[in-house]
């Protein structure tokens, strides 16, 4: 799982002229790769405001995995900048945090008013607050764990629900308050203490037993029949691990 808010290392190794300075200019493909995220997000919102919520949802999954790219791809070439770092971030904020907010406000919530565009406000608010307060605790916490929901994370939740009803023709209204509720959580658990597993301890270059790899493609094939609805079970499914781990640890030592 990658967290929007995991921007573009910065390389301090980075070469410099005969002079001792550090060249002018940006790389070009990491870069490349986050502007195809920020577009990605830019898109959902305008499809959501031409009421084509299927292609917004679609949309802000396609902005996750280009922004699952370019940090990988940064690192991979060494070509890691303080201005990808930073253009990451802008681009995860617009993506992540403006679009659902935007999208959900145009598929069912404006239509509760004021509830309506304040719990909108709410995830929009607790995405900017997520994304700030990551930029400024890398390297303090341990990698294994996010603290709060990560913002992509929090973003195909809500995609993920508006996708599934779209398909399959369910009228969002009557569930209007629900969905409120639902999107102002996610809101509230990106800026929570709540602990998220990063996956960032999982070796991807080492090996692992046929029978795992078979599981793999086994699952991924499941997703393919209807990544709709299994899209957002899965990453509905992440965003309640993190309370019921907390409920988990706080449990009386002697419970069994």
């Amino acid at each position: 799982m990658t967290d929007s808010s995991d921007p573009q290392p910065q390389n301090e190794s980075a070469k410099t002229d005969h002079e001792g300075r550090k060249p002018r200019g940006i790389y070009l493909l990491p870069n490349l790769f986050t502007t195809g995220a920020l577009f990605a997000g830019f898109y959902a919102v305008i499809a959501g405001m031409s009421g084509r919520y299927e292609a917004a949802a679609v949309a802000i999954f396609l902005a996750m995995v280009f922004d699952g790219l370019d940090g990988r791809v940064a690192r991979m070439t060494g070509t890691q900048s303080k201005f990808g770092a930073e253009y990451d971030s802008l681009s995860d904020m617009v993506s992540f945090g403006i679009a659902p907010a935007l999208v959900s406000f145009t598929w069912v919530l404006s239509d509760l008013g004021k509830v309506g565009w304040v719990a909108a406000f709410i995830y929009c608010a607790g995405g900017a607050l997520r994304l700030a307060r990551f930029n400024t605790q890398i390297g303090s916490i341990d990698k294994r764990y996010f603290m709060g929901l990560p913002s992509p994370a929090a973003a195909a939740a809500i995609a993920g629900l508006i996708w599934f009803c779209t398909v399959n023709e369910i009228d969002p209204n009557g569930f209007a308050y629900g969905m409120a509720v639902y999107v102002a959580l996610a809101g509230v658990l990106m800026v929570s203490n709540i602990l998220y597993y990063s996956f960032k301890d999982v070796d991807f270059k080492g090996r692992i037993h046929f029978l795992k790899l078979a599981a793999i493609v086994l699952v991924v094939a499941v997703i393919a029949t209807n990544p709709a609805l299994f899209l957002w079970v899965l990453f509905l499914l992440y965003a309640i691990s993190g309370p019921l781990l907390w409920l988990w640890r706080r449990r009386p030592r002697g419970a069994k």
